[in-house]
């Protein structure tokens, strides 16, 4: 291929980009920051859904409580926690959380030693005594054994 030779016009062939490069640091920036958003909306959303971890951990030791107080042996078996399942049967549950008469639920920490990751739930009985369950998240709140 030559270079000379008659060209149809003068001038040689244009460029294809002309103008001055534009960077892209804004369409990077913007989608970092919807990114950003957008997470913090989800985490915002599962609270609204589900409730902060001490209002589940309240809920499960409500429901935990309520079930074995009545009897119902089956469901508080399932409330517990894998551990917890594969080392109790369902008949011997109640023999392990049962109190004295009927349970309220009391207050929510944090476990000492676990931190966030697992509640401490405490239950008065009928006869004054406490005990305090641990709530665990494990596919939803379980019962994970009683707090030391």
């Amino acid at each position: 291929m030559t270079t000379n030779g008659p060209f149809l016009y003068d001038d040689g062939p244009a460029p294809l980009h002309t103008g001055t490069p534009r960077s892209a640091r804004g369409w990077i920036v913007a989608g970092i920051l919807g990114i950003t958003l957008l997470a913090g909306a989800m985490v915002g959303f599962l609270y609204l859904l589900k409730g902060s971890p001490q209002e589940q951990a309240t809920q499960a030791a409500e429901v935990f409580v309520a079930s074995i107080s009545d009897g119902d042996t089956e469901t508080a078996h399932q409330m517990l926690c894998t551990e917890e399942r594969d080392r109790l049967q369902p008949d011997e549950v109640a023999g392990e959380y049962l109190g004295t008469g009927a349970g309220e639920v009391g207050p929510v920490r944090d476990d000492a030693v676990e931190g966030a990751a697992v509640q401490v739930v405490a239950v008065r009985w009928a006869d004054g005594t406490t005990t305090d369950l641990r709530v665990l998240n494990e596919d939803g709140p379980r019962i994970c054994g009683i707090a030391g």
